[in-house]
């Protein structure tokens, strides 16, 4: 539940999320969905344009993965009511994050996309 309220941080503010209860947790859990949503979209969209993209998602997954990662603490957080403050300074919690992303995020994405080009 903590994840989820963290999620809805980025909108509410820490203060808010951490005060609210299980509606600003289930508001984190649809911000998270509707997230992931669009970064598996995007690859999609650009899959279409690139071909390339889908036939070695293995490669372009993980990169992809990458790409999404410093796009969600560089600009994204920022922005957010989180104000985050960019990359991480340790560097294991920074190598957690870009694997996570890139296993996790990326070559799913690639994947998905691969699966939707071949129907």
């Amino acid at each position: 539940m903590r994840i989820f309220k963290g999620i809805a941080g980025g909108l509410l503010g820490r203060e808010a999320a951490t005060a609210g209860g299980w509606p600003t947790a289930l508001l984190g859990l649809v911000l998270h969905f509707i997230i992931a949503t669009t970064i598996v979209a995007v690859f999609y969209l650009f899959s279409r344009r690139f071909a390339f993209l889908t036939r070695r998602p293995f490669v372009w997954g993980p990169l992809y993965g990458v790409a999404v990662y410093l796009t969600m603490n560089l600009v994204v957080l920022p922005l957010s009511a989180l104000h985050g403050t960019g990359l991480p300074q340790a560097v294991p919690v920074l190598l957690n994050g870009l694997l996570i992303h890139m296993i996790g995020v990326g070559t799913p994405s690639a994947l998905f996309a691969r699966a939707g080009q071949l129907t």
